[in-house]
């Protein structure tokens, strides 16, 4: 019998297919939402592409509803997302559509999975940035996406979200992850301050099991200094 049930939305990317490979190995039962399948994962729900915000959820809510058979999951956890950079000057609302595209509407259907599918006492891990507590004139569209899932965090966490009761929504914020694309762009980089992925799997495998949780609605960032991340509740 399988410990129990998680939802990883982006879990064929770097941190995704870390988060898979660590609840496999713990004998969960794993479904991956994303463009391409993970061929570790239980279940792959591939999102539409080119399908909009809504008919991206009602696919995914629709698929992961019959994969489940009526069962509920422990966690839903959203790690999709991207990076691009640019100012007003260069590309702003093409890069902001990307970024919306990759980070809000990802989050935003991950927390209608939630509300339909989590148990009580669950948990929902979004994904935002440390970096977007501020301003982010290099990369306005990231910012600013990064922002509104912050802000989706905190209203999830909040009375009368939706969520079942004593679930936790949570977003972690980090500074940048120890990924093979980050060290191939970023050779000459400390990765002493770089957050290990397998770091972040257990942090979510250990709130999705109760322990340790910050209260629901906080923003977690992850600052890592000589190889030892420090959570820092916002």
């Amino acid at each position: 019998m399988a410990s129990g049930r998680i939802v990883v939305y982006g879990g064929r990317g770097a941190l995704g297919s870390a988060c898979v490979n660590h609840f496999k190995s713990s004998n969960y039962w794993v479904a991956n939402i994303d463009l391409t399948p993970n061929d570790k994962a239980d279940v792959n729900i591939t999102v539409p592409k080119d399908g909009s915000w809504l008919q991206q959820e009602e696919h995914v809510v629709n698929e992961l509803g019959a994969a489940l058979q009526g069962q509920k999951v422990n966690a839903v956890i959203c790690v999709a997302g991207g990076w691009a950079g640019g100012n007003a000057a260069k590309e702003l609302c093409k890069q902001s559509d990307l970024m919306w595209r990759q980070s809000v509407w990802s989050s935003s259907i991950a927390a209608t999975l939630a509300a339909n599918y989590l148990a009580e006492g669950g948990l929902l891990a979004l994904t935002g940035a440390k970096a977007a507590l501020e301003g982010t004139p290099g990369m306005i569209g990231y910012g600013m996406a990064k922002a509104a899932v912050h802000q989706l965090t905190k209203s999830l966490g909040a009375k009368d979200s939706g969520l079942p009761d004593s679930s936790l929504a949570v977003a972690i914020l980090p500074v940048t992850l120890d990924t093979e694309m980050n060290r191939k762009w970023m050779p000459k980089a400390d990765f002493g301050t770089w957050t290990p992925l397998s770091f972040v799997a257990e942090l979510f495998h250990k709130w999705q099991r109760g322990e340790d949780r910050p209260a629901s609605g906080s923003l977690v960032a992850l600052v890592t200094n000589n190889n030892v991340t420090n959570l820092i509740v916002q």
